[in-house]
């Protein structure tokens, strides 16, 4: 994230009633306009768990993040710096809707379900029109409903040079702990069931922020050990098409090694082509994730959006 830029998140919450797509717009108080919920980056936080808590925060809604449908980009009329506005799709069950604890306050004055063809006429801004158009396209090719796969890559950790014990064994540094603290709310922002880790301490130290504080049930896995690496890749291919046919919100918590594996699989079982995007993904630093929305067609598995999230 550069220092001059201004980071927000948010999400176009989505549900169906009587088979009409509707979407969710606020009534801002202050600005007295109509628009798609958002608010900004908190110091430490990741943009997903950004989107999250502002959402909770603006509508009083739990949700978790569907696919990624983009960045706006615009500058502030205040102090001309550059604003970057990150969002995702979100569906929402009706029910749940209707029983929203919200109540207005002096940042939103109402809370309002629209048709798309409404929605389009009353936002005030054609940037989230174009969120909104976004949102139906995907919606009419049956991509909407997706299912997360959320690949972690172990935070920082003792140096093998420094450690004299079994490798397996390694700690998390500081800064690894720290780490692991940070991204917990953006990993836990998709909704994982759960979740599946290397035996290795480091691994374990990782994920346990986020199993602990959002009740995700944790599962150790031997074929994401980095002790039962081959280059074969015949573990990550195990992995994957086990996590594909059970089409579940899951995390795999891996190592360097391991996860190149696991996104080659990825990209291989899904039918996508395998680029600069796929290539970056492949090779995350310690403490970073990434979150591929799958959704299942009559053709099999197919690969809507993929996201790449640093440790804050």
């Amino acid at each position: 994230m550069a220092n001059d830029t201004v980071y927000a998140a948010g999400a176009v919450l989505w549900k169906v009633v009587d088979k009409e797509l509707k979407i969710l717009v606020v009534h801002r108080t202050q600005h007295k306009d109509v628009s798609i919920p958002k608010g900004k980056v908190d110091s430490g936080e990741t943009l997903p768990a950004t989107a999250v808590r502002e959402i909770r925060e603006e509508t009083g809604l739990d949700i978790a993040l569907g696919p990624y449908l983009g960045t706006v980009d615009y500058t502030l009329p205040s102090n001309g710096k550059r604003k970057e506005v990150h969002y995702w799709a979100a569906e929402v069950d009706p029910t749940t809707a209707e029983r929203s604890p919200f109540k207005a306050n002096n940042e939103i004055r109402a809370l309002e379900w629209m048709t798309i063809p409404i929605a389009r006429d009353r936002l005030s801004y054609s940037h989230d029109v174009g969120l909104v158009d976004a949102l139906e396209k995907m919606y009419s090719l049956g991509y909407a409903r997706t299912f997360p796969i959320i690949i972690v890559r172990h935070a920082k950790a003792v140096p093998a040079s420094s450690w004299d014990g079994p490798d397996q064994r390694r700690p998390l540094l500081h800064r690894g702990h720290q780490q692991a603290k940070a991204i917990a709310g953006g990993i836990s922002s998709f909704g994982p069931q759960t979740i599946f880790t290397s035996p290795a301490t480091r691994c374990i130290q990782t994920i346990t922020p986020v199993s602990t504080k959002f009740g995700i049930r944790v599962k150790e896995s031997g074929k994401l050990s980095q002790e039962r690496w081959t280059s074969d890749g015949v573990n990550a291919r195990k992995v994957i098409a086990r996590r594909l046919a059970k089409s579940k919100p899951v995390v795999l918590c891996s190592h360097g090694p391991v996860i190149p594996q696991l996104v080659a699989e990825l990209v291989e079982q899904t039918g996508a082509e395998s680029d600069a995007a796929f290539r970056r993904i492949a090779s995350p630093s310690t403490g970073d994730f990434s979150v591929f929305h799958i959704v299942v067609t009559d053709f099999g598995p197919h690969i809507v959006s993929v996201e790449y999230h640093e440790a804050p």
